[in-house]
């Protein structure tokens, strides 16, 4: 859910939470993470001018909320651990992947080409789609922002664009190879074949995106009409092209650091990966290159501005701290606090239920990380990669599309969800709070997760 490094980084649960031999937390441990999502859901909508001033304020006292009450019961060297092991092993590769991706794509001006009418906006979507599985939903997500916005600079009504862009771009293009999305890389990295998931995936993909791309076309045909005319077109051209470079050594990078096992060091008391640590080096220094190599206009063309990554950054610090707990339970499975959800997962007689295993994984993806959640299911399923792209071919493919597609219902679903709500809220397009978004998103993909579960997991 959070980026592509992520996606390994989040199978251990903090210490205090780690499934050593001990209980899993209770379900009160959860409140932080609650009251974090509700911060970002309602003061927006009713505080708005404290919101924006004590954001991270907000962020910082949520957190307090789940570490002090740890240290009390646990002990501050158990508090601490679980606070570190959460920004060193979790947050550092998400936030370092997101902003060398943000970098480098805020510093690609592309202008001219039919983008900004109807037919370009879908072309652009299609193609948008088609990126996401090669270089991640992030990355295309990224890239292709700031063209789609700038086209329709001229248009009053843009929210429209943006969110069919977060269903299709930033989730569900995701689906066809282990590059385009957390949990799909952690099934590569756990023994399912690299061209899997564009051999099972590709028809629940065009299932569910050939009618989004059909409402969109028509919904953007009707709003354009009313709209003023875009005027004449600039000739295609595209500046910043070594950022291009850039992105296509962090995504390279992002696939090394799974398949380079050098060992590992010890760094205040965590053990983390140096192929990690390297990854994050790297994710830096391709920051720093954008940043070196791009020239300010590019920038000034496409708006750029560092506010929306330091409010994403903010908020997923607060994430990834109180969300320890939610996932412990989560790992916990049949032995855990949501022992009675997962057992949907099979009928009387043991055999697995594709439909449940889809929108379990589904909705929890839309709420909770998605790596993780693939693998708990995963491991439910039985664990066996030979066995899983087998016999059970059908259940594995209801936990990658539940994983992959669910991940646009909520701003935090994905990572590239709320960067896209913060870049487009920038350029003076209003976007949805939290709940507005949600319900759009589900009138949207609700229908087609339906669909799906008629033609693929009854």
């Amino acid at each position: 859910m959070r980026g592509l490094a992520v996606g390994s980084a989040l199978l251990t649960p903090a210490p205090a939470w780690a499934a050593s031999g001990g209980p899993a937390p209770g379900p009160i441990w959860s409140l932080p993470f609650i009251g974090v999502l509700l911060s970002i859901a309602l003061l927006p909508i009713f505080a708005p001018r404290f919101w924006h001033r004590r954001m991270g304020m907000v962020a910082l006292g949520w957190s307090a909320a789940l570490l002090v009450p740890l240290a009390l019961t646990s002990g501050v060297h158990v508090a601490a651990e679980s606070a570190w092991h959460a920004i060193l092993i979790e947050y550092l590769p998400f936030v370092t992947l997101l902003l060398a991706l943000y970098t480098a794509a805020g510093g690609i001006l592309v202008r001219g080409g039919p983008i900004g009418s109807p037919a370009g906006n879908t072309g652009l979507l299609v193609i948008g789609t088609m990126l996401a599985g090669v270089m991640g939903t992030t990355g295309a997500a990224m890239v292709l922002i700031h063209p789609l916005l700038h086209a329709n600079a001229h248009r009053t009504r843009k929210t429209h664009l943006v969110v069919f862009f977060i269903a299709l771009v930033a989730n569900a293009g995701g689906a066809t190879t282990p590059l385009g999305d957390p949990p799909l890389y952690l099934g590569f990295l756990h023994g399912v074949p690299f061209f899997w998931p564009v051999t099972h995936l590709t028809g629940p993909l065009v299932v569910l995106a050939a009618p989004l791309l059909i409402a969109f076309f028509w919904l953007d045909r009707r709003l354009a009409a009313a709209d003023p005319s875009p005027g004449p077109r600039e000739r295609f051209h595209v500046r910043g092209l070594p950022n291009i470079a850039l992105i296509g050594i962090a995504v390279a990078t992002v696939l090394g650091t799974g398949m380079w096992q050098p060992g590992e060091v010890v760094l205040l008391g965590q053990t983390v990966g140096i192929a990690r640590l390297t990854g994050d080096a790297v994710f830096l220094a391709v920051t720093l290159a954008s940043i070196a190599i791009t020239p300010r206009a590019v920038r000034q063309g496409n708006m750029f501005s560092w506010h929306p990554m330091a409010e994403v950054a903010t908020l997923f610090a607060a994430i990834f701290i109180t969300i320890g707990p939610v996932l412990a339970m989560l790992a916990a499975g049949l032995e855990g606090p949501l022992a009675p959800v997962l057992r949907l997962t099979a009928n009387a007689a043991g055999e697995p239920l594709p439909l449940a295993y889809f929108w379990l994984t589904g909705v929890l993806s839309a709420f909770l990380d998605n790596a993780p959640t693939y693998l708990v299911f995963f491991e439910l399923a039985g664990g066996d990669p030979v066995h899983l792209t087998g016999p059970l071919n059908h259940v594995l493919t209801a936990i990658s599309a539940g994983a992959v597609f669910f991940g646009a219902l909520t701003y935090i679903g994905n990572a590239p969800n709320m960067m896209l709500r913060a870049i487009a809220s920038h350029r003076g397009v209003r976007m949805p709070g939290f709940f507005g978004y949600m319900g759009l998103s589900a009138m949207l993909l609700l229908p087609g997760f339906l669909l799906l579960s008629w033609v693929f997991f009854r």
